[in-house]
Parts: C-alpha cells; structure tokens; sequence
C-alpha cells in the first residue's frame, strides 16, 4: 500500500551500479525519499480511513473499525519502527524496507477478503476496487522499482488467488480472472512511461552536470589567465619602468645643458613621447586593478589649496598654447582640509580637465570647484569641467564610458588614446562612493560633474607653509651610495648628484652594496629594489640588522611598482623614504634637503603613507 511504498532506494542503487555519477547521489536520493515518506506518513493514515468508510458499506460499520482499528496500528507500528531504524542505519535501510512494507500489506489485505466473503450483493465489486487500488498504489509509489513492488504487493496476489479460487467453476471466475491482465497491462504501461521519463530526467541531470563541470573548468581557465595577465603586467611595469627611467631621466639632465633650438624640440619630443608612453602604461595597469578589485585607495589629509594647484597646473600652459582660456572659480562652503586620496582625485578631474582642453578648439574651459555641507564634518563636492568644444551626440553618451572606446573611431581621426581614460575615472569615481555625469549636445559643448564626498578636517583656512628647499644641508656635500643594476640609471644618478656638489659612489646589486658599507660612512643611500645577486629590501634590512657604520644611515628605496603595499613593505625593511620610478628629483631633492636632520626627517616625508 501506499506507507509501504516506499522504495526507490533499492532502483537508485541498481542505476548507480550502472552509472558511475548515480553512485555518488544514491545515498542522498535514498535519503530524500525516506524522509519525504515521514514526512507524508499522515497520508496513510486518511487512505486507511477511505478504505474503512467504503468497507463499513457492505460489511457494517462494526467490521470495518475493527478492519481501521487494526491497519491504523500497523501503519503506526511500521512508521516508528521506520524513524527508529532509519535514524541509526540511514539509507541502508532500503532492503529491509521492502520486507517491512510486505508484512505490514497483508492488514490492506485483508479488506478485500472481507469485502468479498462479507458485503452482501456488491461487496465483490468493491473487493475488485480495493484489491486494484492496492496495487495502483504500490505500483505508482515503487515506480522506479518494479521488481520491488512485485514483493510488497504478494499480499494482494494472494487475495486475488483467494478471491479468483472461491469461484472455481462458476461463471464469475473467467471474468475476474480477465482483470488480472486489464489491471496487468496498466501497470506495465505506467512503469514504462514512469521509466522512460526518469531515463531523460536523468539523461537531463547528467547533461545538467556535464555543462556545470565545463563551466567550472572554464572559470578556473579563466581565473588562471586572469591572474597570469596581472603577474605579466605587474612584470612589464617594472621592465618598462626601468629602461624609461634612463630616458626620461638622461632627458631631465639634458635640459640642463646648453642646447639649440633644434636639440630643444627633438628634446620636448622625448619628454613628452615618454610622458605619453607613461600615461598609456599607467591607464592600462589602472583598468587591470579595477577589473581585479585590487586598485587601493588612500586616506590621508589633502590641503584644497594644494590639491587645486596640482590638478590646473598643468593645463594652465596647454590652455595657453591652444588659445584657450582656462577659468577657475569657486562657490559654496569649501573646506581646508580634508581626508582622501589627493592622487585619485587628481586622476579623475584631470582626466576630464585634459579631454576638455585636448576637444576644445576656440573659447574657453571653465573648471569650477563647489562644495556642499552635509554634515558637521562632510562636504559634498563637485567638481564641474565645462568646455566649448564640438559635443557629444545622444547616441555617443550611451557608449562614452565604455572601455577601449573612441568616439571617433575612423583612421583619419585627430586625437589617440586608448579610450581608457573616462571608464577608469568614473570607477574610480564609483569606487570613492562618487558618480560623473555628462550633459551635452551637438556643436554646444560639453558638461562633466564629478560629484563625491568627503570628511572634512579642517573647514578654516589652514596657515601658509614655508617650502622646504632643497640644499646639500649645513653647507656641506653628502657622500652618497647609490645602488642600482642598471647602468642607465647609475650614470644618471650619478650625474644629478655631481651636478648638486656631491659625491656619488655605486654598487651595482645588495651584497656589493653592503662591502662598501662595511668600510666607509655615507651620508645617504638611494637603494633600487629590484637587483640580482641580493635584492634592495634584503640589503636594507642587513643594514639595519648588522649595525655597522651605516646602520642609521638615512635609506631611500627606488622601484618601479608604484603600488601602496610595496611602499609599506618598504619601509617595513628599515627604509626611510620610497620613490617611484621615473625618478621625480624634485622629490630626491626633497629627500637630499633633509638628510642633515638625520632618519627622523627623512622619514616624515613617509608618514602621510605609513598611516
């Protein structure tokens, strides 16, 4: 009967000998039909109360809640025995199971015997109708497991042998014998459709599993190539870096010698064909970082006067040279200082700050800084680039923010790029909890709002700072240990200090770096991290450790990785300051003017980092 249905355990164990996949999911489908069969157990309890109301019809009600009263203990029986055994063998329980729901069939059993001995004129139809019943629901709940069902149903064959021998040689037994292949014919009919779907569910399941394995082996692909593509590109930004050093840097010196003016312009080529390159390489490895959720961001407090100067002094004189007017205003509440990261927000305004001046032909661009209190200590800021340019069409807004996007994508077109520029600014924008937004029309010009917020530190002006200068300091030259691998980048080094009054000494790799120590005192140390033999860190730390002459000598780390956990692994090693390479020497000059303070002065130059 129907509580003793329960078996497509012993199926699923047939099918996972035959597939290797179906072993590994058997004990959990065994599990999962167990427990929806506890779970449905009340079920039995209703059909073995329809049987009774129908059996007290033909065989009185007394007969019949004796018939109720009996089945209703052994479904009860069999279910706790069910949960006691299932709860210590799990789904090794399948085989018993089919014992256990024999035994307790033979109390269905015996309704019909009573309906056909017992029921007057109509109770051998209803003992025909119980007896099918019966078997329709052993052969629907054992579906998937018909050798099983044949077992669990023996007590209804018996009956219907019983009932079929109780009319030998009468006219009624070729009639009931003809139900047995009607009922027979059925059944065969409902396993095999039932058999023929659980084959394409499961041909379904294992196509299902066959896409999720393809799938998982195409993102582990990819996660591979993706994190290959980062450790390439971290590669070639220090290969790159290196040698553009020794361009840039020998272009610095040059520009310091007499030259004519041919030697100028091929000079100002130089420069800026490096800047450029520099640009192109930096936008490239930003959008890497953005993509992989590894770009960093800063807190530290920026002055806005500062911060004002560094974003518009650089398109002051490319307004100049373009005929262009460059007009700066401000309005709102603007504090002094706040808290941020001054070279994320340089980045993106600058960004539209260039575009602006790069499209714009005639006119003027208006760069307006507003600020907005929203809080006792929160500003919100926006800062707004107008230009006069030739505008952006509706349909080209829709893709301006794409990556690797020009708007002018023809061969003839005037300006390059990698069209990485204004989809790196506003993630940046996003990632700093701000948006840009963009209004414009054709042949009118163009309108960018960064908006983003910040926490303000000081809203009063802050009092006006003495510039550092950078001298040799006390009127004396500094005995300098430069240590760098590459001999570009050696000489030139070397030269800038020459030219500044000081004397320069060079190793070219750690160890070479710490003999030289070993044996006379210097005044400052530019160590390059990256070097065969013995690397700039572990040199630096060897200095520290070894506590020779040179222990407290102020140590300056130059790298081409600009990336912040590499500053503070830095002066993690006992460094004092950390440049990036190009090497900016405005900051070396920095560096250089507070040598004569000792460590302490060099290092405050790292704190803002440091904290």
């Amino acid at each position: 009967m129907t509580d003793q249905v329960v078996d497509r355990i012993a199926a699923g164990a047939d099918k996972a000998a035959a597939r290797p996949k179906a072993k590994v999911r058997a004990p959990a489908e065994a599990a999962q039909v167990l427990q929806s069969i506890l779970e449905t157990g009340n079920l039995r309890y209703w059909i073995i109360f329809s049987w009774a109301v129908a059996l007290a019809t033909a065989v009185g009600p007394w007969l019949a809640a004796g018939w109720f009263a009996l089945t209703m203990a052994a479904g009860y029986v069999r279910g706790q025995v069910e949960k006691h055994v299932v709860a210590r063998t799990g789904s090794k329980y399948a085989p018993i199971f089919v014992w256990v729901a024999f035994l307790t069939t033979f109390a269905w059993a015996t309704a019909p015997l009573l309906a056909w001995f017992r029921g007057g004129p109509m109770g051998p139809a209803l003992a025909v109708a119980l007896l099918c019943s019966g078997y329709v629901m052993v052969f629907t709940q054992m579906r998937t497991a018909p050798r099983e069902a044949f077992v669990i149903s023996a007590p209804y064959t018996l009956t219907a042998l019983v009932l079929a021998s109780s009319l030998w040689g009468e006219a009624g037994f070729w009639t009931l014998l003809a139900v047995a292949p009607v009922l027979g014919s059925s059944l065969l009919v409902k396993i095999i459709i039932t058999m023929m779907k659980e084959a394409k569910i499961q041909s379904f399941q294992d196509y299902q599993a066959h896409l999720i394995d393809e799938l998982e082996s195409a993102r582990d692909r990819a996660d591979a190539a993706s994190e290959a593509k980062s450790n390439f590109l971290g590669v070639i930004s220090h290969e790159l870096r290196t040698p553009m050093n020794g361009v840039l840097g020998a272009a610095q010196l040059m520009s310091a010698t007499r030259l004519d003016n041919t030697q100028r312009d091929y000079l100002s080529i130089i420069r800026n064909s490096g800047d450029n390159l520099l640009g192109l390489l930096n936008d490239i490895l930003d959008m890497t970082k953005i993509e992989a959720g590894k770009m960093t961001f800063e807190a530290v407090e920026v002055d806005m006067q500062d911060l004002h100067r560094r974003i518009t002094g650089p398109f002051t004189a490319q307004a100049e040279a373009k005929g262009l007017d460059l007009v700066t205003t401000f309005d709102g509440e603007i504090p002094a200082v706040v808290r941020g990261d001054p070279l994320r927000v340089c980045q993106v305004v600058q960004n539209l700050l260039s575009n602006a001046v790069k499209f714009t032909q005639e006119g003027q661009v208006r760069y307006r800084l507003s600020g907005r209190r929203v809080a006792d200590d929160r500003v919100a800021f926006d800062f707004t680039i107008v230009d006069s340019g030739p505008g952006i069409s509706a349909e080209d807004l829709d893709r301006l923010f794409q990556p690797f996007t020009q708007l002018d994508a023809s061969s003839t077109r005037k300006f390059g790029g990698t069209g990485l520029g204004l989809t790196i600014a506003r993630r940046m924008a996003n990632i700093m909890g701000g948006d840009i937004t963009v209004t414009s029309r054709e042949g009118k010009g163009s309108t960018f709002v960064f908006s983003v917020e910040a926490e303000v530190l000081e809203w009063r002006v802050a009092a006006e700072v003495k510039p550092l200068v950078a001298d040799c300091g006390e009127g004396r030259c500094l005995s300098v240990l430069v240590v760098e691998d590459h001999p570009v980048n050696r000489m030139i080094l070397e030269a800038w200090l020459g030219s500044s009054g000081h004397i320069a000494v060079t190793a070219e790799n750690g160890q070479l770096a710490l003999d030289a120590c070993a044996d006379q005192r210097f005044d400052l140390i530019v160590m390059d991290v990256n070097m065969p033999v013995m690397d700039g860190l572990t040199a630096t730390r060897r200095l520290r450790e070894d506590g020779g002459p040179n222990a407290e000598t102020p140590v300056v780390v130059l790298s081409a990785s600009a990336r912040t956990e590499d500053h503070h692994a830095g002066l993690a090693a006992g460094a004092d300051a950390y440049l990036n390479k190009p090497i900016d020497f405005a900051a070396l000059a920095e560096v250089v003017g507070r040598v004569h303070g000792g460590r302490a002065a060099v290092r405050a130059l790292a704190e803002p980092l440091a904290a």
